[in-house]
């Protein structure tokens, strides 16, 4: 008898039980609804935002890609061509003259970070008018590309120019073909170089004084301290200055319009000035959807890899 009453007691559950047993499935009831809500509160924050990015870069994308495929002057209708453009895009010397300059420039644009970097180092410092010199570094950024290709167009003139009085006798930089390509990229370097100070310059001052003082206590200090203590926190800021630099050196195209306009005899030219040149010039705009296609390509190459490498570093 005692048995049968002992079975049931425990197959009903102790008094105790009971309680949380209905708490567990009541509070299951009621965050369901919860959850749901939130969810739903989380896609209506987002959709604004998705919405304009499906509009202003999706949509955009792929209409590049469809008009690439086709031959159109922007009046008449669309003539279905296939890959005729790609094919007399890599048949021709003026796209591979862009893509070495785009190259050239993306390899001495890389220079920006690492002198933002010592720059930021120096300035990261409290001295006396510390702010004015700070002001002073970061004045060239400020700057519209039109201004700094004016003032640079000013620097190498070769009758007048700072240029000739430095040196003692003019140098038609922009007016040789083997010099207009490195003194735009130079005239890029002056705005793009504070650039990446400035971020390299927020980071500094987020960086926790205690690591650094307990690296000086583990017997760091110079350049092993910047090297296993302060770069490895200054990592965003290191991937965010690499990645906008070589968006910035593949997507040239102002410097190069106000200084050279591609010129002299296309040796400055580079895929963005030769796409606009195409499509605004000569009327193609299914041959320029091609190059801008093509430097798609490319900057997303640039762009994943350095993705991946900083997702592998966090891990």
């Amino acid at each position: 008898m005692a048995t049968a009453e002992t079975r049931k007691s425990v197959s009903a559950g102790s008094p105790t039980d009971q309680p949380r047993h209905l708490s567990r499935s009541s509070g299951a009831r009621l965050s369901a609804p919860l959850a749901r809500k939130r969810r739903r509160a989380a896609v209506l924050f987002l959709l604004p935002a998705c919405t304009m990015f499906c509009i202003y870069v999706i949509y955009p994308i792929l209409s590049s890609i469809v008009l690439s495929l086709y031959n159109w002057d922007g009046m008449s209708d669309k003539v279905f061509v296939g890959l005729a453009n790609y094919n007399e895009l890599f048949h021709t010397d003026t796209f591979y003259v862009a893509l070495k300059n785009n190259v050239l420039w993306l390899v001495l644009f890389l220079l920006a970070p690492p002198i933002g970097l010592a720059f930021a180092l120096y300035l990261n410092q409290s001295v006396m008018g510390m702010r004015l010199i700070k002001s002073l570094f970061f004045s060239p950024f400020v700057l519209s590309g039109v201004v700094v290709g004016l003032v640079f167009s000013w620097f190498y003139d070769p009758a007048f120019g700072l240029l000739k009085l430095i040196i003692g006798h003019g140098i038609p930089v922009l007016g040789d073909e083997h010099y207009a390509t490195f003194g735009v990229i130079a005239a890029a370097l002056w705005p793009q170089i504070p650039f990446c100070m400035l971020l390299y310059l927020t980071n500094l001052t987020s960086i926790n004084p205690e690591i650094i003082e307990a690296g000086r206590m583990e017997g760091a200090s110079g350049w092993a301290l910047l090297w296993h203590v302060v770069l490895p926190q200054l990592r965003p800021a290191t991937f965010l200055s690499v990645v906008l630099t070589i968006i910035g050196a593949l997507r040239s195209f102002d410097l190069i319009a106000v200084m050279t306009g591609g010129g002299p005899f296309d040796s400055s030219t580079v895929l963005a000035y030769f796409m606009y040149d195409q499509a605004i010039k000569y009327f193609r705009f299914g041959y320029s959807a091609a190059i801008a296609v093509v430097l798609f390509l490319i900057m997303l190459v640039f762009i994943v890899y350095q993705l991946r490498r900083l997702l592998h570093n966090d891990r």
